[in-house]
């Protein structure tokens, strides 16, 4: 294998072991359960984030976004669109609680453990970055260049979110009889869905004009990255540099939507540890000098060197 063919290969790692996970994962479900639907589930999912990851990796720098942007709405559209309004599956946070409560392992239950919990420990923050389907509408926003962080502790309002969200899921539990509403295909759930993603989607598109910024919904707000906080920062796949080839110039700090200060990994000589690192690899794309890149290794994450904005 010369050269090229080596380095075209190391490209396509990434996308093949992203597809080749979830194609195991929907086989295995299958065998055990006996239930074709897992393999055409997981199956649909890897296939998409391999050929998006695949894209991203193949196409010119300038076009490189295209790959992401079609896999956030091939993955995001089916799981809202097909999983959500034609199969009233709700995979909200608050119906993962009320799944939890009633005893019913079905899709939200285990779309929180794969893409949530045991997903993150491989592959990090993917999940925000290529499949999320209220990042699918925000992306489309004009502030995909945010100024920074607003100082302070804005990002605990995401804590406060998940303790509401759990506090009114077991305030209807007990105290209203939400039991004999909670079981597959109900019509609760599906208003649940309906209700619940179109506020997400009504705070996060005005939080993103308000704050000039489109992933602020991500940042402050969002319950979920209280699970992906934690188990991300044993995540395999993270950004990795060259620290010889790094020249500071910025391009990526600037262009980052999550504001990671990423030359400050990479002269410390490390890989990308933050845990708001969505790997969605604009990064990668904007870097003149090709100092980055993805790369699977053990290292613990949860050093936050973010950027923020000098005025709020």
């Amino acid at each position: 294998m010369n050269d090229k063919e080596k380095f075209a290969f190391k490209k396509m790692l990434v996308p093949w072991v992203v597809m080749l996970a979830f194609w195991i994962l929907g086989f295995v479900m299958w065998y055990s359960s006996g239930f074709i639907e897992p393999l055409f589930f997981f199956g649909y999912i890897g296939t998409s984030i391999g050929v998006g990851l695949g894209l991203y990796a193949a196409l010119p720098k300038k076009r490189k976004p295209l790959g992401r942007k079609l896999t956030l709405f091939l993955v995001g559209g089916f799981l809202l669109g097909f999983m959500g309004l034609l199969q009233s599956e709700n995979m909200q946070i608050e119906w993962v609680f009320f799944s939890l409560l009633a005893g019913l392992f079905g899709a939200a239950l285990t779309h929180y453990l794969i893409a949530k919990i045991f997903g993150p420990l491989l592959f990090g923050r993917l999940w925000c970055g290529w499949a999320c389907w209220t990042v699918m509408i925000l992306d489309l926003l004009p502030h995909s260049r945010p100024s920074g962080r607003i100082p302070g502790r804005w990002e605990w309002f995401r804590y406060g979110h998940f303790v509401l969200t759990l506090g009114v899921v077991l305030l209807l539990w007990l105290g209203f009889g939400y039991r004999d509403h909670i079981y597959f295909g109900s019509a609760m759930g599906l208003y649940w869905l309906l209700v619940g993603n179109a506020l997400y989607y009504l705070i996060g598109i005005a939080l993103a004009f308000v704050l000039r910024d489109n992933r602020a919904f991500c940042k402050y707000v969002c319950p979920i990255t209280v699970f992906l906080k934690i188990t991300s920062r044993f995540s395999l796949l993270k950004i990795k540099g060259d620290s010889d080839k790094c020249d500071e110039c910025g391009a990526c700090v600037k262009t980052c939507p999550m504001d990671i200060r990423i030359p400050d990994y990479i002269k410390n000589g490390q890989r990308v540890l933050s845990t708001e690192c969505s790997l969605c690899q604009t990064c990668i794309s904007v870097c003149a000098r090709d100092a980055l890149g993805l790369s699977f290794g053990f290292d613990l994450g949860g050093k936050e060197l973010l950027r923020e904005r000098t005025q709020a």
